[in-house]
């Protein structure tokens, strides 16, 4: 049987044509290279190098015997590779459409390059399609966000959402106040809704969309105004107050982690882990900042 180390000494030393660089390249001895060279003569009961002064040649048997060291090599490390990819975990996380900028340079980018052995796929969607699709077993966990806690939810973040407007903007003060929502099953959307009552002026919806930039330019442009997270208030905007303005009030929203019990796995609890060490050092920053 031919051993791949003996195999990468022959390959070494007629890459390079001296045994010495060889060894050098390999982190071996040049006497180490010698032995390991005679083991695989004695293998295959052939001379395979010539020495003298210049350096070292490989026979005509040496390079018949180059060209499968090569292959058996390569097939080597394909194997490897193969096997590798077949021992990648894949974990399928659902997150919500506003917040996938936040929460990649929260801790997912470095997730990624940390944990090479995972694959993270990302999909994102309102809070109530994940909440949907993560019991049809769509993902193994999902960030989402809802008004009141859900059963098998960790907290990552309290957050909260607040009407914008454009700056010295109009929008706000008509008859029928022009609105910009996420879609349906958006848990903001609902709320906005819910907590509307009859005394209030009537809300038209001219906006539906899942985008956020799409949102907040429509309201700095004073097309709309719109519930928006905290963070997302532009310097080209105003906050407005419900109780002021006749606007339906915004409860505080849970932000939370839930994962699929069929997917519980060390490769979850990683990420768990790394996402609230992450979104905590986060917050903290923003506070320091005086960001929201």
């Amino acid at each position: 049987m031919l051993k791949l180390e003996l195999l990468e000494s022959l390959i070494a030393v007629a890459e390079t044509g001296n045994l010495s660089k060889a060894a050098e390249r390999l982190n071996r001895t040049q006497s180490a290279l010698s032995l390991q060279i005679k083991k695989l003569e004695e293998s295959v009961g052939q001379i395979l190098l010539l020495r003298d002064n210049k350096g070292a040649k490989l026979t005509d048997a040496g390079e018949k015997l180059l060209n499968y060291a090569y292959k058996m090599m390569q097939l080597n490390s394909q194997a490897i590779d193969e096997l590798k990819e077949d021992a990648q975990q894949t974990i399928r996380l659902g997150i919500p459409t506003d917040y996938v900028k936040w929460y990649l340079e929260s801790g997912l980018i470095e997730f990624i390059r940390e944990f090479t052995h995972l694959q993270l796929v990302m999909d994102t969607d309102v809070s109530g399609n994940l909440f949907r699709r993560l019991q049809n077993g769509e993902f193994d966990a999902i960030i989402a966000t809802h008004w009141k806690p859900q059963p098998n939810g960790e907290l990552l973040f309290e957050r909260r959402f607040v009407w914008s407007a454009a700056k010295h903007g109009q929008a706000h003060k008509r008859s029928v106040i022009p609105v910009a929502l996420y879609p349906e099953n958006c848990p903001i959307r609902v709320q906005v809704f819910a907590n509307h009552n009859l005394l209030m002026r009537p809300l038209h919806v001219l906006l539906s969309t899942p985008s956020p930039q799409a949102i907040c330019s429509a309201v700095e442009d004073d097309l709309v105004i719109a519930p928006m997270a905290e963070f997302r208030v532009s310097d080209k905007m105003q906050i407005l107050d419900p109780n002021t303005h006749g606007l339906p009030p915004l409860p505080l929203f849970n932000e939370s982690l839930y994962v699929n019990p069929a997917s519980a796995s060390e490769a979850i609890e990683q990420l768990r882990a790394l996402l609230k060490a992450n979104l905590s050092r986060l917050s903290l920053q923003h506070k320091k900042s005086g960001n929201p």
